[in-house]
Formats: structure tokens, C-alpha cells, sequence
């Protein structure tokens, strides 16, 4: 008898547990925060997330293999971005803001009201001083790309046992170079996720030179664990810029902004072009409306991942980072 209760018991706390989760609109995926350590569960809306759960099955990627879906989501795409660009959607801001609790003291302007689109407000700057780069001086340390999620990598085949799932996720389908892809071969990867919350540019992990640019058009998915652990091939069909950064301390290191659902742009600053010798930290490019991702590849033997994220990717959970955090230490200054 007392099994029995204890078992009906556990069963109602699961139930209340369910309940309070989804009034409070927690039913993204479970995160630690590197500040804190908390874990936590990611706010996202109930119906975003069943519209992944409906895309990301098994009857959706057969009927997605007829190009039909990806023709979808790329109109989608573009249209979303074109409605958050319109005077109207200033409107939304504030909403926005309650909704996923965010602390405009860390932006410039911090005033919602000086947003004069939503498309503007998603774009928003940091204040300054309040991402400050890691041992910014320091060029054997490289620093986290993005406000984001993280998960790391010894090797490029390791991202297929433990995360993404497509078949086709190579360095050299990523970038469609596969003589270039050979600089990776076995290399380390970093992969972030950038959910519609965050800060959407995105800065240089290393100090070194940019050799060249690649920009490979694409379609539009999510870029949501659900959709990394489809079949869909997410990251190699996926809009994206790709980057090849010479550093004198992790070698080559490859940087690829993907773009995702309701993500209309992927743009790198004019600026930022081959030859130009770019600093740690520095911002790169941005995202327009939507969620994304960015993949960071080493050569093999270049990097040595920072330990609480490579325990806490191990685990298959994602941590909460931000710009200028610590990623990882060169090898070349441990000999």
C-alpha cells in the first residue's frame, strides 16, 4: 500500500511540476547558467514549441525531401522579417521585453521607446561595459562569440553522436569547400544557439586575420535542439556567412553564422573583408529578426575548451553564455 502511494504521489508532483512549467511558459530546453550554475529551463512559447514538435517528426522531414516545406519556411522567413521592419511593430517591444524578462540596463538605448521598429530593438547594441572581453589582452585565450546557448566538441563526428543528428554535417558541406574543410579535419567545434531574446551580433573569439569570406544562400529553419536532433540536414542547408580567421595562436579557425525561421538576414560588416586584421571581441556581424546559430571549428590540437563546458556538454546540456566569457585556452600556450 505504501508503494502504491508513494507511486501516485510522485505521479501528482510530476503533474504539478508539468503545470507550473507551463504557466510559467517554461517549456524550452534545460540550460545552466555559467554565472550562477543554476539549472534552469529556458522560456519559450507553448505554441512555438509545438509548432517544432509538429516540423521536426518523422511524416514531416519524408514530406520535406519534396522541397515543399523548405519553399514554405523560406517565404515565411521573409515575410516575417519584412513585417518587424514596419513603424506598427514598435508596438510589440514592450511586451517582448515582460515576456522574456530582459534587462534593457545591459543596452544602449535602454529605453524601449527609442526603438523605432521592432526590427531595430531586435538588433539592439550592448551598453558599453557590459560584456567585457576576457583577458582581452591576452590572444592565447579565445572568448565566447555570442549571447547564446553552448555546447562543445572534441571533434566534428562527436557533434553527430551527441547533438546534431543531420546526415550531411561536415566542415565541408558547412561551407561547401572541401578542400578548405581539410584545415578542420578532426578539429574541435564550439555550436551556439541564439534564441529570439538575446543579443543577436556576434564577435570574433580570436585576435588574427581574416583570409576569407564565403556567403552561401539557404533556406530558413529552426535552429532548436528539436530540429539539430532531426534528420533534417538544419546546418548545411541553412542560409549562412562563413569566415576563415588566421591566428597566431589557434591557427585557422573557421566562423559560421547560420541564419534560421524568421531570420531574414545574415549580414557581416562591410568593413570585415579579407585581409582586415581583426581584434578579440570585436563584433563581426549580426542576425535580423529571429532565432540562429554560429559554429566555431579549430584545427585539431589548437584548442583546449574550457572544463565546466566541455562537463557540461558531455551531458548533452546546453550553458548560458555571453559575449567575452572565457571559451578556452590555446595549446600552443600550454607547451
Amino acid at each position: 500500500m505504501h508503494t502504491i502511494i508513494a507511486f501516485i504521489l510522485k505521479i501528482v508532483g510530476l503533474a504539478i511540476d508539468l503545470f507550473q512549467q507551463l504557466f510559467a511558459r517554461r517549456v524550452g530546453w534545460i540550460t545552466i547558467d555559467r554565472k550562477s550554475g543554476k539549472i534552469t529551463r529556458e522560456q519559450q512559447p507553448l505554441l512555438k514549441k509545438l509548432k517544432l514538435l509538429v516540423l521536426f517528426n518523422p511524416i514531416t522531414e519524408w514530406v520535406d525531401r519534396t522541397h515543399l516545406l523548405r519553399l514554405w519556411t523560406h517565404e515565411r522567413s521573409l515575410r516575417a522579417g519584412a513585417v518587424e521592419t514596419r513603424p506598427e511593430s514598435h508596438e510589440e517591444i514592450k511586451s517582448f521585453i515582460k515576456f522574456y524578462n530582459i534587462n534593457m540596463a545591459h543596452f544602449h538605448p535602454s529605453d524601449p521607446e527609442a526603438y523605432s521598429t521592432f526590427g531595430d530593438f531586435f538588433i539592439r547594441k550592448h551598453a558599453p561595459g557590459a560584456r567585457p572581453i576576457y583577458k582581452k589582452d591576452d590572444p592565447s585565450m579565445a572568448t565566447i562569440v555570442s549571447d547564446s546557448r553552448v555546447v562543445v566538441y572534441p571533434t566534428v563526428e562527436a557533434t553527430r553522436k551527441l547533438w546534431i543528428k543531420g546526415d550531411k554535417f561536415t566542415i565541408a558541406n558547412l561551407i561547401q569547400d572541401p578542400f578548405r574543410a581539410k584545415s578542420w579535419v578532426d578539429g574541435a567545434v564550439a555550436s551556439f544557439r541564439l534564441s529570439p531574446q538575446d543579443y543577436h551580433r556576434y564577435h570574433s573569439p580570436v585576435e588574427g586575420t581574416v583570409r576569407w569570406i564565403k556567403v552561401i544562400p539557404g533556406v530558413y529553419y529552426q535552429v532548436d535542439p528539436v530540429a539539430l536532433q532531426s534528420s533534417v540536414n538544419v546546418l548545411t542547408e541553412n542560409a549562412r556567412c562563413c569566415l576563415g580567421i588566421k591566428s597566431e595562436e589557434f591557427g585557422m579557425v573557421l566562423f559560421v553564422a547560420i541564419g534560421a525561421t524568421d531570420v531574414g538576414t545574415v549580414e557581416i560588416h562591410d568593413h570585415v573583408t579579407a585581409g582586415y586584421h581583426i581584434k578579440k571581441g570585436e563584433e563581426v556581424g549580426l542576425f535580423q529578426y529571429g532565432g540562429s546559430s554560429i559554429i566555431v571549428a579549430f584545427e585539431k590540437g589548437h584548442i583546449q575548451f574550457d572544463e565546466d563546458l566541455e562537463r557540461s556538454s558531455h551531458q548533452k546540456i546546453m550553458v548560458n553564455v555571453e559575449v567575452g566569457q572565457s571559451m578556452g585556452r590555446s595549446m600552443k600556450s600550454l607547451e
